[in-house]
């Protein structure tokens, strides 16, 4: 989830304590998978990335390469198809150098059964409650000053700003417009699975860049 400018190793988008009905997508031939009203109630919560995770960005190296990018996630589900995703994005693959974290809240529109899996659900992540952007890293902090000091207090390292409603031109926003995902969701063995990105490094910003494959998945915390 989330299109972030990759330059700056930032990815996107978008990913419990309560109770919950068990997570089981049954796989036996004949057996009905969960319906929506089941993954909802499911999915209710607080969940967060196994370790750091790895994604393609659409920047490339001098050899043509593809350049990664490292997040952790924690993404939580609130009643009446309300979210709140918190990313960490780090410089390097086990996360012990981190660049920003990324506040994002919203709603989830549910858009019918995606093919990927029995049950798996389409779903879009409109960014339409809050959108916060924290340095973590000097170097990162400096950056931003360059390339996104109009409409903004300086950056500074731990100090938070909103960049709700606002043109943002490292993660491409435009004022007046909420960012949105085109995702999917899918639920197994206690597991959360968003989409996986593109190999390409396409972000899932229309229809039809909507992942066909799943993602690492997120555990309850």
């Amino acid at each position: 989830m989330w299109k972030i400018a990759s330059s700056l190793l930032i990815p996107l988008a978008l990913a419990a304590c309560g109770t919950a009905s068990p997570l089981h997508t049954p796989t036996t031939p004949g057996a009905s998978a969960m319906t929506v009203e089941q993954i909802q109630q499911a999915l209710v919560g607080e969940w967060t990335s196994l370790a750091t995770e790895v994604r393609p960005s659409a920047a490339r190296n001098a050899d043509g390469t593809l350049k990664p990018f490292y997040l952790k996630r924690d993404f939580s589900y609130l009643a009446g198809d309300r979210f709140e995703l918190a990313i960490v994005n780090s410089a390097d693959a086990y996360g012990k150098v981190p660049l920003a974290r990324i506040v994002i809240r919203g709603h989830v529109a549910w858009r019918g059964e995606h093919p990927v899996a029995p049950g798996a659900q389409k779903v879009d992540f409109v960014a339409d409650e809050a959108y916060e952007v924290t340095p973590l890293l000097q170097g990162f902090a400096d950056l931003l000053n360059q390339v996104a000091n109009q409409g903004y207090a300086k950056w500074e390292v731990g100090t938070a700003q909103s960049i709700f409603g606002k043109s943002f031109a490292p993660f491409g926003l435009v004022q007046g417009r909420n960012f949105m995902e085109f995702d999917l969701v899918h639920l197994s063995n206690g597991l959360l699975f968003w989409g996986a990105r593109h190999v390409d490094g396409r972000g899932f910003d229309t229809e039809a860049n909507r992942p066909t494959n799943l993602q690492i998945p997120l555990a309850r915390k």
